[in-house]
C-alpha cells in the first residue's frame, strides 16, 4: 500500500509540474513556422483558425478563407497549435505506462506464505493482474489528453 501512494505522489507531481510549463510569453509564438495550422482565442472569446503567417510584438497574422487576418496583441487571449489528434497514441502510452507501473507493483510484493495464501497466489499472478489494471487505467487516463499544443496564454 505504501508503495502505491508514493508511486501515486510521484506521478502526480510529475503530471503537476508538466502542466504548469510557461505560455505567458509571446515571443513563444517563434516557435510557429507559416503554414502550421492554429487557433486564435481573443479576450471576448471569439475563436478564429487558419494558417499562421507571422507575427510581431504588436500582433498575429494568420491566414483563413477571408484572406489575411490581423489580431492585436492586446486581443489575443490563447494561440494553440492545432496538431493532428493523437489520442491513439495517448491511450496506448497511457496503456503502456500503466501496465509497466502495475506490474512492477505487483511484482515488489512480498511471495504469500503462510495461512493467509488463498490458493498459493504467486508473484507473477499479482503481477499480471496489476499489470491489466495499469493497462486500463493508463489507457483511461491518456484519452482526455489534448493534442493541441497551447503556445500563448494570456495570464
Amino acid at each position: 500500500m505504501r508503495h502505491s501512494l508514493f508511486l501515486i505522489c510521484v506521478l502526480g507531481i510529475s503530471c503537476a509540474a508538466w502542466s504548469q510549463r510557461a505560455r505567458e510569453s509571446w515571443s513563444n509564438l517563434g516557435a510557429l513556422h507559416p503554414g502550421q495550422r492554429i487557433q486564435v482565442v481573443e479576450v471576448n472569446s471569439k475563436k478564429h483558425s487558419g494558417t499562421f503567417v507571422s507575427f510581431t510584438e504588436a500582433a498575429i497574422v494568420y491566414q483563413d478563407d477571408a484572406g489575411g487576418q490581423t489580431i492585436p496583441n492586446q486581443d489575443v487571449r490563447k494561440v494553440r497549435l492545432m496538431e493532428n489528434n493523437h489520442r491513439l497514441r495517448n491511450v496506448l502510452t497511457g496503456a503502456v505506462v500503466g501496465g509497466a507501473v502495475g506490474a512492477g507493483v505487483g511484482a515488489a510484493k512480498p511471495e504469500c506464505q503462510g495461512p493467509e495464501c488463498i490458493g498459493g497466489i504467486g508473484r507473477g499472478t499479482v503481477a499480471a493482474i496489476g499489470a491489466t489494471i495499469g493497462i486500463a487505467v493508463g489507457a483511461v487516463v491518456g484519452a482526455p489528453i489534448p493534442g493541441h499544443h497551447t503556445v500563448y496564454k494570456l495570464k
